[in-house]
């Protein structure tokens, strides 16, 4: 399972990393500016802080791996984070609307690779909980 948790760990800074082009791509400046003040302000603040949060996860698996799984605190740490993931596989499905990709061949690759990252991510975590 630690290696699991390293590989986690990798993906999981990628994915931070992922976030910081999020305003370009999705056109935000434009996107935003019907957008009141503190609504644009929060679509911001809460991505960083969304991102800040995938990296310290990230870092927190690949560099304490052992304690994640050899502790009750790290075990702990990882029901918390299997909840966080199978939930977020939840709104993947409950969340978005199948208009913003069924019969989309870009959009249906993301929303597959995405719904099984979460679920590895929620199987991982959970299974090192009961372990």
């Amino acid at each position: 399972m630690e290696l699991h948790l390293k590989i986690i760990g990798a993906l999981l800074i990628g994915l931070a990393f992922l976030h910081a082009g999020f305003p370009s791509y999705f056109n935000w400046a434009t996107e935003f500016k019907p957008l009141s003040l503190i609504n644009r302000q929060m679509m911001y603040v809460h991505t960083l802080f969304i991102a800040l949060l995938v990296l310290l996860s990230g870092l927190l698996c690949l560099n304490f791996a052992p304690e994640l799984v050899q502790t009750h605190l790290g075990r702990v740490v990882c029901l918390g984070m299997g909840i966080f993931w199978l939930v977020r596989l939840v709104v993947q499905f409950a969340g978005y609307s199948p208009l913003l990709w069924r019969g989309k061949t870009f959009e249906t690759t993301v929303h597959s690779v995405f719904s099984l990252f979460w679920l590895y991510l929620t199987v991982v975590f959970l299974r090192i909980y009961w372990q």
